[in-house]
């Protein structure tokens, strides 16, 4: 089924405030909350598709792109640092948690429902998920007009090879915490003058994931990881820019205890090139000619991305003039054809002249029939 816009999943104008985005989002979560309606499917779609739709909407770089790309500009190179990769679907644990950052408070669910969460059960314990990481990944200007593939090393946090990252000692397994009771977390009930307040907090225990070690992996101290190096192969669309960013799902740190991992954030640097100046998706070339080929006209070849190409200049060119080569410039990002090639002659002025170069350029300058322009905005009568 396509996706709805986001605007009209949380009922907003195009227009509307980060506050009013905000809080068009708290009132359909608080509608269609899992621990508020147990067991409707139904209503734990539309609470993930409006946390999907606020998770762009209050990210100004996401939302930039969604309202220039749609939901094409968030697939793949997209999801962002810290956020999600949505064209792969966002699940409940990710709509959950998204909900908590910016809504939970020290009563847990019961502040906002009054009750208990999820028809008076349990919460059940959460393993740790791992850390993002962030890599600077560089690329020529003739790497970015071109789909490309390149591998990199990662250092980064693995399962342990002796205990299969569980962080118990080999032989032994993780037990029900004692503290929490495999909950993973802590309730205390307090009395005041408003009423009976309950405030769930994390276990300290067991950090919330509901089982402890009793024997640790000697090889990690308990922690389920160890530091380790790996190639990972990262397709780069064509287009990209310095800034631009990709999320592998599942590439970064993992989880302590065998929880799941992060996500590895390549974002995207763009070196200097030699020859060419980037504009967006054009591409800049500056010709030095001399001004016998501007003055008689000539036919040159310039590099491109590409390879080589053949420019007519007319007779008469002024320098600065600019020629533009359809299509020889960066292919647009998630979208169709390509940038063009802009050519900016340049008058080359020689430094050195030797007595009969002097006199020979003097006789042809008194023979011009034709002068320079006086000064004025429009010099060349362009």
């Amino acid at each position: 089924m396509a996706k709805r816009d986001y605007y009209e999943v949380l009922g907003v104008e195009r227009s509307a405030s980060n506050d009013e985005i905000k809080k068009a989002y708290r009132k359909l979560a608080l509608k269609y909350h899992p621990d508020k309606n147990p067991g409707d499917t139904e209503a734990e779609e539309k609470f993930k598709e409006a946390t999907e739709a606020y998770e762009v909407l209050r990210d100004q770089e996401k939302r930039s792109r969604y309202d220039q790309f749609g939901h094409a500009g968030l697939g793949g190179p997209g999801g962002g640092p810290g956020g999600y990769d949505f064209s792969g679907g966002f699940d409940l644990s990710d709509a959950l948690r998204a909900f908590m950052r910016d809504f939970g408070m020290g009563g847990g669910f019961d502040s906002f429902f009054g009750g208990s969460p999820r028809g008076g059960g349990r919460r059940g314990a959460a393993r740790q998920r791992g850390g993002d990481l962030q890599i600077r990944l560089k690329l020529t200007l003739e790497e970015v007009a071109r789909d490309t593939v390149k591998k990199i090393k990662v250092t980064r946090m693995v399962p342990c090879a002796e205990c299969g990252g569980s962080g118990a000692r080999k032989g032994t397994e993780r037990t029900t915490c004692p503290m929490c009771h495999g909950t993973g977390e802590i309730r205390k009930t307090s009395q005041s003058l408003f009423g009976t307040f309950m405030n769930i907090a994390t276990c300290p225990r067991c950090s919330g994931e509901g089982t402890v070690a009793a024997e640790p992996c000697g090889k990690c101290g308990g922690d389920g990881r160890a530091k380790g190096t790996s190639s990972v192969e990262v397709k780069i669309p064509a287009g990209v820019a310095t800034g631009n960013y990709l999320t592998l799902s599942g590439q970064g740190n993992a989880g302590p205890h065998g929880g799941p991992p992060g996500d590895l954030i390549i974002v995207i640097e763009e070196t200097e090139h030699d020859v060419f100046e980037r504009h967006g998706f054009d591409i800049l070339l500056d010709l030095p000619v001399s001004f016998t080929q501007l003055a008689l006209g000539d036919k040159v070849e310039i590099p491109t991305l590409d390879g080589k190409a053949a420019l007519k200049i007319p007779a008469g060119t002024h320098s600065h003039k600019i020629f533009r080569l359809k299509g020889k410039g960066i292919p647009r990002l998630h979208g169709h054809g390509r940038g063009d090639q802009l050519v900016r002659l340049i008058a080359w002025t020689p430094q050195q002249l030797g007595p009969e170069e002097k006199d020979l350029l003097k006789k042809i300058d008194e023979r011009l029939a034709s002068r320079p322009p006086k000064p004025g905005r429009k010099v060349y009568g362009s």
